[in-house]
């Protein structure tokens, strides 16, 4: 297993692991293109991906211009192996060593996402877009979580 910077080369693979969740699932896989992918990983902010036997199996991104997490997937047959962990915290930890900004993410309620992400220290704040949970990571409190 292998966490790495994405590259644009990876953005065909990053884009069948989207569409292979069973959670957050997109209405319309169109909605997010192959260009909205190369915009962020190389301009609005960076990504990463985990590889196994030179497969993308999940798959991280984060916003530096809106201060959030773009996105944070994995195959499913890949789930509960620590690899969702690995890929959000080399994402936290490369966005506040770019800046202290807090940094925020929307995710539906009632899924493997919400637990993850309270585990993971987040803070809920209220209700965004789509009726999703919306979270909020400072950059003291990530500090405090890798401390401990």
């Amino acid at each position: 297993m292998k966490i790495r910077e994405a590259k644009i080369d990876d953005i065909k693979q990053i884009q069948i692991v989207r569409n292979a969740v069973t959670e957050n699932t997109l209405s319309n896989p169109d909605l997010v293109t192959d260009e909205d992918c190369k915009e962020f990983i190389t301009v609005r902010g960076k990504g990463w991906v985990c590889e196994i036997n030179n497969q993308i199996v999940g798959f991280s991104v984060v916003d530096l211009r809106e201060n959030n997490v773009w996105a944070l997937f994995l195959k499913p047959e890949f789930e509960k192996k620590g690899i969702g962990k690995q890929l959000h915290d080399v994402m936290i930890d490369w966005y506040f060593k770019q800046t202290k900004n807090n940094i925020w993410l929307g995710t539906s309620p009632n899924t493997r996402a919400e637990i993850f992400y309270r585990k993971a220290g987040w803070i809920e704040i209220g209700i965004h877009e789509n009726n999703e949970i919306k979270f909020e990571m400072t950059y003291t409190s990530w500090i405090n979580i890798m401390l401990n």
